[in-house]
């Protein structure tokens, strides 16, 4: 069942330490992941080829509001995590409250550590932890013409097409 691969972030450190035990290696990735689209399945599927098992790590609402701005996110923190939890690229999801990911990786040092096109290597959080215990820290390219933004901007333009 899907909903076993969320983890709270003890049990996550837990499932590290094994995974190191059995020699296999750790992909993260962090975000908000309000509405699922196929620029996230297409990106989490090529996180996912990186290593042996993914972890995804989502923002908690008030963080995504605070990063989104008010009426964000239009998803629940345990529903986006249900949804990443379905998906067969993503082994464990797990929350986070900070404003960044940093304690989070600082917990469990992934092998690989990802994010999206729009942040270059040199910006990412746990950027110089992860390589200092020798991972990997990559950047992924977008693919083009998805956003979660965009999606909703087309639906307040279909349902109210006078509104900005």
């Amino acid at each position: 069942m899907s909903l076993s691969k969320i983890l709270a972030r003890e049990e996550m450190a837990g499932e590290r330490r094994r995974l190191r035990d059995r020699g296999e290696s750790l992909v993260f990735t962090n975000g908000c992941f309000d509405l699922i689209h196929p620029g996230h399945v297409r990106y989490l599927q090529e996180a996912s080829d990186l290593g042996d098992r993914l972890v995804v790590a989502v923002n908690g609402d008030a963080t995504v509001a605070r990063l989104k701005g008010p009426g964000r996110p239009l998803t629940p923190l345990a529903e986006r995590m249900e949804l990443l939890a379905a998906l067969t690229s993503v082994d464990y999801v797990v929350a986070f409250e900070e404003e960044t990911p940093f304690e989070i990786i600082e917990e469990i040092v992934p092998d690989v550590l990802v994010k999206g096109g729009d942040w270059t290597p040199d910006r990412i959080v746990g950027r110089e932890r992860v390589e200092r215990e020798g991972g990997k820290v990559l950047s992924l390219p977008y693919a083009p013409g998805y956003s979660t933004s965009g999606i909703i901007e087309r639906i307040v333009e279909r349902v109210d097409p006078k509104s900005p």
